[in-house]
């Protein structure tokens, strides 16, 4: 039997992050990684829902709190001594300059940049909340490993 969600969305998988300043955050995001805000919900300084895109993947992202169901299953990488349980990979056609924007705004890498065993190019870093993110040219729905 065929997916429907498959055949319809842009992204069927989409990674969702809690910030404790999310504000800042989408303006981060914008200006290291090249996301664009594509809907953000907010009442002041708090972030109900974010979505945030890059190519045909999505980011969605809210103000960290202590309310709600949600609350009681998801933490902040602080409060895991900066560990995490997940992280977002991101597919970008430049790498090298990617690297650099992130390096630019202040990402920390926590992996340089470097070709991998498996084809493309990536790097790790953190975001200014610790979040994880992987940033490479290898991508895994294309079968041709020299990428």
């Amino acid at each position: 039997m065929p997916d429907h969600a498959q055949a319809t969305a842009g992204s069927t998988i989409i990674p969702c992050l809690r910030y404790r300043d999310a504000q800042a955050a989408i303006a981060w995001l914008q200006r290291a990684f090249g996301f664009q805000a594509q809907a953000v919900f907010a009442d002041g300084d708090t972030v109900h829902h974010a979505q945030l895109v890059y190519g045909g993947g999505m980011l969605m992202l809210a103000s960290a709190g202590n309310e709600g169901e949600w609350s009681r299953y998801a933490v902040h990488p602080a409060d895991l001594g900066g560990r995490q349980t997940q992280s977002a990979c991101v597919i970008v056609s430049d790498v090298d300059a990617h690297f650099t924007r992130a390096v630019d705004a202040g990402a920390r890498i926590v992996m340089d940049l470097a070709d991998q065993p498996y084809g493309g190019r990536g790097y790790a870093c953190a975001d200014p909340e610790g979040y994880l993110w992987w940033f490479g040219s290898y991508d895994p729905w294309h079968t041709d490993a020299s990428q």
